[in-house]
């Protein structure tokens, strides 16, 4: 039998059964039309949320045009802040000020608030790869993309793409190294660990968070 299992609102759970809530899966506990997340991918948080949805993506509305997309596997540090599109101003007249969003009526429609939207300047989607570790405080601006196997900063704004098993900090944030040579790099990709049965991932941890490259492709030739 499995010990891990992406069902659990509550993945971790110390020795004598205690559950530490300040940390979920977040597949468990978001519900919400804009946003995707892949199983195992967990959030740390110092508080218990009620909405981790609006937490995260402040600005991610049921009628916004983009989406938040986060893979498998994800680790997600304490105060991590996805800014979609919708928190976007219009910027090419004399003012940004949204004047359209402090006047709604009962005759406003979903069209309108649709056209308030595309108004802002849709960015597209923020997406997050497979494995990748988004450190404490980080900020991650609209229409980013994260490649697996990437490290974020603590403290990190990005507003570039960040390519796969790269390391990037400060703000804005910038390149640090890549963790691998770019031949262990393109192996790793092409052996995308995170869709393994979870029985094999379970089983070989200790070669999936270890280095020896060797015994990582025997294990998916082997599949």
């Amino acid at each position: 039998m499995c010990l891990l299992n992406s069902q659990k609102k509550y993945p971790m759970q110390m020795p004598d059964g205690t559950e530490i809530k300040q940390v979920v899966h977040l597949k468990e506990v978001i519900n919400h039309p804009r946003i995707s997340v892949g199983e195992f991918t967990y959030y740390h948080n110092f508080d218990v949320l009620e909405d981790y949805a609006s937490f995260l993506a402040p600005y991610l509305f049921p009628l916004s045009l983009d989406r938040l997309i986060i893979g498998k596997f994800v680790q997600i540090a304490h105060g991590v802040r996805f800014i979609t599109s919708s928190a976007n101003h219009k910027t090419s007249g004399f003012s940004t000020y949204p004047f359209a969003n402090f006047m709604m009526t009962s005759q406003t429609t979903s069209e309108d608030i649709i056209a308030m939207f595309e108004a802002s300047q849709n960015k597209g989607d923020i997406i997050v790869g497979n494995d990748v570790w988004i450190g404490l405080d980080a900020t991650i601006m609209p229409g980013i993309k994260i490649g697996d196997g990437a490290i974020i900063g603590a403290k990190s704004v990005v507003t570039h793409n960040v390519e796969p098993y790269t390391i990037v900090g400060g703000n804005p944030a910038c390149v640090i190294k890549k963790r691998f040579d770019n031949e262990v790099i393109k192996t790793l990709l092409e052996i995308q660990w995170w869709n393994w049965p979870i029985e094999k991932i379970e089983e070989n941890r200790d070669v999936i968070t270890g280095n020896d490259l060797h015994t990582l492709q025997s294990l998916h030739e082997n599949l």
